[in-house]
């Protein structure tokens, strides 16, 4: 399993577009590895495609058609950047944390 006995949200959507994932105590496995190398493609684009978008926006006036196509990829991009962020963040999360005062040992 991977830490905290969660399974990791891969990088990329299942049949019918679930969410895949994985449950591997081996972080340098093949298949942890593809979704690093995934996810970090993934950022890339996303960067690439921020600042495609951002010329477009600079240009004043952009055909209708133009601002479509672009929602279309930006849309596209955030779902994928938002899994990456989602399965990040719960690799990032420890175990429950416990107050380091608890009832039995306060004076």
């Amino acid at each position: 399993m991977t830490p905290h006995d969660e399974l990791r949200l891969l990088p990329w959507p299942g049949p019918d577009g679930k969410p895949c994932y994985l449950s591997t105590d081996d972080a340098d496995s093949h298949l942890s590895r593809l979704a690093d190398d995934t996810e970090a493609i993934q950022l890339n684009l996303a960067a690439d495609l921020l600042n495609h978008a951002s010329e477009i926006m600079s240009k004043g006036e952009v055909a209708p058609e133009e601002l479509r196509a672009l929602a279309k990829k930006l849309t596209g991009t955030l779902r994928d950047t938002m899994r990456v962020a989602d399965s990040r963040g719960h690799r990032l999360l420890g175990p429950p944390r416990r107050d380091i005062c608890d009832d039995s040992t306060a004076v």
